[in-house]
């Protein structure tokens, strides 16, 4: 069973939004201490883009990405969105959403390594 599952992708213009949606399967979102967005563009690494922390709660974000994404939860229902506003052809990726059960500090919450459970992805492409 896959632990998290995203949508909300697609193809959009530059310039406007989207909202991705990250749902926990299987476990209440609160199990994990902080849920987080990476994406990955063709041929690039794995890049982080944003995460939430249980508590708090707290919340991190990417430069490139700081003042047009927001990040927040519903424990209510069990999911993480990611709203994605003026689109860039530069955010066009797989979009992945990723938890951890244990604490972090600083980079330690941004690094992909630290991250133990994924969802499948959802495709985002940004037209100029």
């Amino acid at each position: 069973q896959v632990p998290l599952v995203e949508s909300g992708g697609g193809l959009v213009q530059a310039g406007t939004s989207l909202r991705l949606s990250c749902a926990s399967s299987g476990r209440t979102l609160n199990y994990y201490y902080i849920v987080g967005w990476f994406r990955q563009a063709p041929g690039k690494e794995r890049e982080f883009v944003s995460a939430i922390t249980r508590s708090g709660p707290f919340t991190h974000y990417a430069d490139s990405v700081k003042g047009r994404f927001t990040i927040s939860r519903d424990n209510v229902k069990n999911t993480v969105y990611l709203q994605m506003n003026s689109l860039k052809p530069e955010d066009t990726a797989a979009y992945y959403c990723a938890a951890r059960s244990d604490s972090c500090s600083g980079d330690g919450c941004r690094s992909r390594e630290h991250y133990s459970y994924w969802g499948q992805g959802t495709q985002v492409t940004v037209s100029s």
